[in-house]
């Protein structure tokens, strides 16, 4: 069964992940492009192994349903292609990646004209046509194209060079084997910023970890930057739409928190105007900012094309979500993990202050939030029967604590009188029952978490 989750169909290649089922979606696609008069399209592809040959399928796939195709000249970001798709005038796009996921998967994204994640109406379009009709193929017409210098340039773009000229910092960049190696170096070449690489040659096994950035898969990122007294550690996933961050001490720095500070540097430094978007799973200091800098908020299930679907339809600042995934207003409607750690860097160069002091300073003006999040592997549908069961309960207090009250947008989200929060939410691409918490104490935070898996184990 071939299905699309909250970003993208994903597969094990060689199981479910093959170019039959490939050239099936490719085709469900074509025709559904072609329906809403579609007749250009552009295909990137990552690290991952046979990503091009994948990727050439598609074309060959699109170019025999009479679309003028471009490829991607070599591996690609999807925030380049999902940038490409409005640079060359593209009516859709296809990135071949499997994201943060392990070796064994790939995937395949649609990408729609505006430069984001396709709507839930395009993908739903998609899933009906598979196998439903012959594959064409045979007619192999397609152009290649720079995606990568085109995404470094738009992204200099934002920056005032000077601004990286202020002092000089040491950046260990961790692309975890993937698309953003040495996109770093090129955008602060000729900058007082110095950019060591760590993990930066071709591994379609990443190293033998998944390649995302988060607390365990960072050890040789925190261990680098304080054997070299870096000021910043800065890590990207499988296609660069995520950003991890490791302060000066070589502690991980959570995603809840960066949200936090990309958030204000957006809002309060670039000036830039317009709501912010939340995701169920994202901290309650993204509450607590848009009341005082009165700007109206918005909360939407988890998966970065609910937060486009706001940013297509209003003036959006900022938006994004627990896994490290951010938008801002006066980019593209997309994840961006390079553009992220790049206004990191400004932050820090702006206040003249360590990672570590900003956190202490927005704690200081928001208030303390300690979060956690587990990961529990389960059979096939027991993740999702789980919380099924749980809507159906009536919940008024949870491991003594006292419930405010209970949201139901994505999973069992419970909410108690503090703003601390617990959430059950069923991952739509792994068998993984994903468990958060957020509370002002990293004491809370862990019984939270303790009790919530005593549940069901």
């Amino acid at each position: 069964m071939i299905k699309f989750g909250t970003d993208g169909f994903r597969g094990v290649i060689g199981d479910n992940y093959t170019f039959e089922n490939i050239r099936k979606i490719a085709q469900a696609h074509a025709e559904s492009l072609k329906e809403r008069k579609g007749k250009k399209v552009i295909v990137g592809y990552d690290t991952r192994f046979m990503s091009r040959d994948f990727a050439l399928a598609v074309a060959e796939v699109f170019s025999s349903n009479g679309f003028k195709v471009i490829i991607s000249k070599g591996i690609t970001t999807t925030p380049a292609l999902s940038l490409a798709v409005k640079e060359f005038k593209c009516d859709e796009g296809v990135m071949i990646t499997a994201s943060h996921n392990g070796y064994k998967y790939n995937g395949y994204k649609i990408k729609g004209k505006y430069s984001g994640p396709a709507t839930e109406e395009i993908i739903k379009d998609v899933e009906n046509r598979i196998g439903k009709s012959q594959i064409k193929t045979g007619k192999n017409e397609f152009k290649e194209e720079d995606l990568q210098n085109i995404y470094i340039n738009k992204l200099k773009s934002y920056f005032d060079p000077n601004i990286f000229k202020q002092k000089h910092m040491k950046i260990i960049h961790d692309p975890m084997y993937a698309t953003s190696s040495n996109l770093y170096n090129s955008i602060l070449e000729d900058s007082f910023i110095s950019v060591e690489s760590i993990n930066n040659w071709y591994n379609p096994y990443f190293g033998g970890h998944h390649p995302e950035p988060i607390d365990k898969n960072l050890s040789l990122l925190k261990a680098k930057v304080v054997a070299t007294q870096a000021d910043l550690g800065i890590a990207n996933d499988g296609d660069s739409d995520r950003v991890g961050i490791v302060d000066e001490k070589g502690e991980f720095v959570n995603t809840q928190i960066l949200y936090a500070l990309l958030l204000l540097h957006t809002i309060r430094n670039r000036k830039v105007k317009g709501s912010i978007v939340k995701t169920v799973s994202t901290t309650y200091l993204a509450d607590r900012i848009a009341k005082k800098e009165k700007r109206k908020i918005h909360k939407t299930p988890v998966g970065f094309k609910y937060v486009a679907d706001i940013m297509l339809k209003e003036k959006v600042a900022f938006g994004g979500e627990e896994s490290g995934g951010y938008g801002f207003g006066f980019h593209i409607p997309e994840r961006d993990g390079v553009l992220s750690g790049l206004l990191i860097i400004e932050m820090m160069n702006l206040y003249g202050k360590s990672m570590s002091e900003l956190v202490k300073e927005l704690f200081k003006e928001f208030g303390e939030a300690y979060y956690k999040r587990e990961d529990l592997k389960v059979e096939g549908t027991q993740g999702l029967d789980f919380v099924n069961k749980l809507k159906s309960k009536e919940i008024k207090e949870f491991a003594g604590f006292k419930v405010r009250e209970v949201d139901k947008t994505d999973g069992v989200k419970i909410i108690f009188e503090d703003d601390s929060w617990l959430l059950f939410r069923a991952s739509g691409t792994e068998p993984v029952l994903r468990i958060y918490a957020e509370s002002p104490s990293i004491e809370k935070t862990d019984k939270l978490i303790k009790s919530s898996i005593s549940m069901i184990e």
